[in-house]
């Protein structure tokens, strides 16, 4: 019965061990390691564990926007995103399964975003009126049209608000000047006439978002500006003249 024991705990442990190992496992190849597992692993090496990258060369996932993450694995995974930093960091992805993308995606969209630092207020006015408004002019459509009013993205369309600018700045012209990324046919259509000084300012003014200026709040009323009510005056009816109202009726 003792020797019984001791071989059911040393079974146990191995278990047990087992999954610790896949906890921390960095086998991509591996379907029994979480997607969760994989971030934590390995994109966090380049995105950052809570997925606030620090060199732009690495986009932010934080908060980006759930199925946009899982288009954009998917295409990794197929190669059939194939601009030189896809090709170079991202391609060798191809045994992710489903259920491990639809993982990274859940995980990287629910981390908190984090806002850039503000540039040169010229450059933000000017990022912030082709965010608004477009070009009409060069025939560059407003990006709140399909990135929100606060850049938060919706659906396929990435969130931009607290992106690395110079990694906006790079995906822009390779929308403009590639045919690379299978799903910029929208992009490369908006871009085409945007001039270098456009993608700088639309991205600085993203990568910071700054919130539109609270209303002003109405001036508190001084309690001397206001005439305090009438007194009531109050009659002594011992001294009232004969004829006149009393102060009750």
């Amino acid at each position: 019965m003792n020797r019984m024991a001791q071989i059911v705990a040393i079974g146990l442990l191995v278990a047990s061990s087992g999954c610790h190992d896949l906890e921390r496992s960095r086998q991509v190849d591996n379907p029994a390691v979480a997607g969760r597992t994989i971030a934590l692993q390995i994109c966090s090496n380049c995105h950052g564990v809570n997925g606030v990258s620090v060199s732009p060369t690495f986009p932010k996932l934080a908060g980006q926007t759930h199925q946009y993450l899982v288009d954009q694995i998917t295409d990794f995974k197929s190669h059939s995103r194939s601009d030189p930093n896809a090709r170079r960091f991202m391609w060798g992805f191809t045994h992710l399964t489903d259920a491990q993308i639809e993982d990274l995606a859940t995980y990287f969209s629910d981390q908190a975003t984090e806002p850039g630092e503000p540039a040169a207020p010229e450059l933000m006015d000017e990022g912030r009126t082709i965010f608004t408004s477009g070009l009409p002019a060069k025939g560059v459509a407003a990006c709140v049209a399909c990135h929100g009013q606060h850049g938060e993205g919706a659906g396929q369309f990435p969130r931009l608000a607290g992106q690395h600018a110079d990694y906006v700045v790079k995906q822009l012209r390779v929308f403009q000047q590639t045919d690379t990324r299978p799903r910029g046919a929208t992009m490369k259509a908006v871009c085409t006439n945007m001039s270098e000084q456009d993608m700088r300012a639309v991205a600085a003014y993203v990568e910071a978002f700054p919130q539109a200026p609270a209303a002003e709040s109405a001036s508190p009323v001084r309690e001397d500006a206001v005439d305090p009510p009438a007194k009531e005056e109050v009659v002594d009816p011992r001294t009232k003249k004969a004829g006149e109202p009393s102060v009750n009726q």
